[in-house]
């Protein structure tokens, strides 16, 4: 039996959202189920249709889900793969590996923008942003070092938690949804400073990935630096052909 609770102070959409994750992990519908449609959710859980709409796009969006006009919603067959969906939720898709992503350190503070983040976010010399550091990793180790940048208009006050998926923290703050980013990768050998964090040699390689991701209005919001241990980390990019 499916319920939410609609005295709490978390939003329904937000309830919702946490069910289906619930949900998608039972045994029959990580076997192709297909999940109940939209207007059967709905009445069981009190809430419109359009909440229920709502959860399951975002699911979809992330890979979770996948869902065919005229058959329905399961579970995407493709939700484990690495690949250049990787920006969306790097926590989940290790998770999905079965690997706990670790936090070794986490600042988030207002300062002067980097040249690189301004030009990205399309910001004035001497804007202050919010910059958010991370070191991650696992089995003990530190793989990544990232660096994100974000845009004043997402409003973010200081006091957020990321505790959780980086994206849902940030739409939970500001509703603001990432729809497509752009890619940038480089080799480059590692500096004192990194050397230190990740706890490599001096020099020792590291790849570097850019990313700026945009909303569905193609604005920029976030610009981001991540640093990989190349020993300790690979990237699959899945390119496939499309239709001509």
């Amino acid at each position: 039996m499916l319920s939410l609770d609609h005295h709490s102070a978390v939003p329904l959409r937000a309830q919702v959202e946490t069910l289906l994750r619930d949900l998608v992990r039972q045994p029959q519908y990580q076997k192709g189920t297909l999940l109940p449609d939209e207007m059967a959710l709905a009445a069981e859980l009190g809430v419109s249709r359009g909440t229920i709409r709502s959860g399951i796009s975002k699911l979809v969006f992330e890979g979770v889900l996948e869902r065919k006009a005229g058959v329905g919603t399961r579970v995407s067959n493709k939700n484990a793969e690495s690949g250049i969906r990787a920006w969306r939720s790097f926590t989940r898709e290790m998770a999905a590996k079965g690997i706990k992503v670790e936090n070794f350190a986490t600042s988030f503070e207002q300062v002067e923008a980097s040249p690189e983040a301004r030009e990205a976010l399309n910001m004035d010399p001497g804007t202050k942003l919010w910059r958010l550091d991370r070191v991650r990793g696992w089995d003990g180790l530190p793989v990544l070092q990232s660096t994100s940048w974000f845009h004043p208009r997402l409003r973010l006050k200081g006091d957020e938690k990321f505790d959780r998926p980086l994206y849902e923290v940030v739409e939970a703050a500001s509703s603001v949804r990432p729809h497509h980013a752009k890619e940038e990768f480089l080799a480059i050998a590692a500096s004192i400073a990194q050397a230190e964090l990740l706890e490599v040699e001096k020099a020792a390689p590291l790849m570097l990935r850019r990313h700026t991701v945009f909303d569905a209005g193609n604005r920029p919001f976030e610009y981001a630096e991540v640093y990989y241990v190349s020993s300790r980390f690979t990237l699959t990019l899945d390119m496939r052909r499309g239709n001509i």
